[in-house]
């Protein structure tokens, strides 16, 4: 005959879940594809409001570079800040409500705050979008995915975030 343990006796047994972190390959993929699915469309947009004449201006390493033929048509700042600012809103936005942009859809990955798995505040994914550009920058900041386990790249790591492989 088997006794039972009384109540107060019992332990529960938390197990962590297993989390599958998105590779560096899919994540890039990600990104490659959200620079032309979410970019294009914004490029439109800025046609649309400021004239086809701001898509023919000198880049941000023309002024870096000071090229001279390229700097004959210098960039609208105003141009450049409400791209970004588009691309961030949209971005940002399908990260909160389903941790997908259409790159990280098709790359079958996810954006989560990397505590609690779900999705990450507003404050944290922009955070986590202003992160992309120091990524940039360092030029590492991408790379830095490449050696750690959880494939987490450096503005994963300055906003508390993480890729995901999508259930």
């Amino acid at each position: 005959m088997r006794t039972k343990t009384p109540k107060k006796n019992r332990q529960k047994i938390f197990t962590a879940p297993i989390i599958h972190y998105a590779s560096f390959w899919s994540r890039a993929l990600a990104f490659t594809t959200d620079i032309f699915m979410i970019g294009l469309p914004i490029a439109l947009i800025i046609i649309a409001l400021f004239g086809y004449d701001q898509t023919h201006t000198a880049g941000g390493m023309d002024v870096l570079l000071q090229n001279k033929e390229a700097l004959k048509n210098p960039p609208n700042p105003l141009v450049s800040l409400v791209q970004i600012l588009l691309f961030m809103l949209v971005t940002v936005v399908l990260w909160h409500k389903g941790g997908q942009t259409p790159g990280k859809k098709l790359a079958r990955v996810r954006v989560v705050d990397a505590v609690t798995l779900k999705s990450a505040s507003y404050a944290k994914l922009i955070v986590r979008f202003i992160g992309y550009f120091i990524s940039l920058i360092t030029l590492g900041g991408f790379l830095v995915g490449l050696i750690r386990k959880d494939n987490k790249a450096l503005h994963d790591l300055i906003s508390g975030t993480c890729v995901i492989k999508a259930s």
